[in-house]
């Protein structure tokens, strides 16, 4: 109960408000792309703590640049940012099940018409080693033709919806800002995972 009633913080300490952003993007803030290490860093915390947790963040910047940073426009670029990713993990996941289903479609076909192909050669050949072997030579290629839809949907479509809805809070956070200590910053690094501090 305490996880959802007190938010999980999670902080970024920065140099400038930059370090957050894609700096090959060229639209302004808050339409702006967050770069990936800070997204990474960002997604790779929240990944630590429950998954039924209340998520905010705090962003540290040095007294000038934090003066000069818009609150609401940052606010709006990454909950913007996040639900954006929130909504391609879904379109993705929709995706996957959607060629699951295609797939198990073909799969049962081919399955059927295995068996089937199977009984006519039981029907049509001598009972023997060849076609038994033949026969149950069929049985596994109807199956092996299930083998993806089935996988598909008994392992990998989950992990997209775990993502998208981690996705879907992490742009619910609220965001703040505060002032931070120029001499101890945090340098975000492509592919950078946080580490929650300890209590």
């Amino acid at each position: 109960m305490a996880d959802r009633e007190t938010p999980h913080l999670i902080e970024l300490r920065l140099h400038s408000l930059e370090q957050l952003f894609d700096p090959f993007d060229p639209f302004p803030i808050p339409t702006r792309d967050l770069a990936r290490g800070a997204e990474d860093y960002i997604v790779g915390w929240a990944q630590e703590l429950p998954r039924d947790a209340s998520l905010a963040m705090r962003i540290y910047l040095p007294g000038s640049a934090s003066a000069s940073a818009g609150i609401q426009a940052l606010r709006a670029a990454v909950a913007g940012h996040f639900l954006y990713r929130a909504r391609r993990t879904g379109s993705d996941m929709r995706e996957l099940l959607t060629i699951a289903q295609v797939s198990l479609v073909i799969g049962l076909t081919v399955l059927a018409l295995c068996v089937g192909l199977r009984q006519i050669l039981q029907g049509l050949s001598p009972p023997g080693a060849v076609a038994g072997f033949l026969g149950e030579g069929l049985v596994i290629v109807g199956w092996v033709a299930n083998w993806r839809p089935i996988e598909i949907l008994l392992y990998e479509w989950w992990p997209l919806a775990r993502r998208r809805r981690l996705l879907e809070r992490l742009a619910s956070a609220p965001v703040d800002l505060a002032m931070s200590d120029p001499a101890n910053p945090v340098r975000i690094e492509p592919g950078q995972t946080a580490h929650c501090p300890a209590a």
